[in-house]
């Protein structure tokens, strides 16, 4: 049995997650941390890397391509209390399909 493979971006510097964080209205107290928002995934490796270069040039050498097994997404998802992950369909435009974790 073959498992999907998805790809996620990680910070070297503290080990956070590229995450997405929907717009609040009012926004966010600012004493208050944000919420974790949605976890970024993507198909392949180098749509990570096309995403990062294709937004965030300056930041791209801080971030690195890690390799998640479906199986374990939920925990990854559990474990730092992600709302939910986005599935970037289009790295370049971007588009991305949100789902939440419940």
């Amino acid at each position: 049995m073959v498992s999907q493979l998805y790809y996620v971006l990680r910070s070297r510097i503290d080990g956070q997650y590229l995450a997405a964080h929907p717009r609040t209205d009012p926004p966010l107290n600012p004493d208050q941390p944000p919420p974790a928002g949605f976890l970024l995934v993507f198909t392949a490796d180098y749509e990570a890397l096309t995403y990062l270069n294709a937004h965030a040039p300056d930041l791209s050498d801080k971030f690195g391509v890690e390799t998640v097994m479906a199986t374990n997404l939920k925990g990854l998802l559990s474990r730092w209390n992600f709302q939910g992950l986005g599935m970037v369909q289009d790295p370049r435009i971007p588009e991305v399909e949100f789902f939440n974790r419940s």
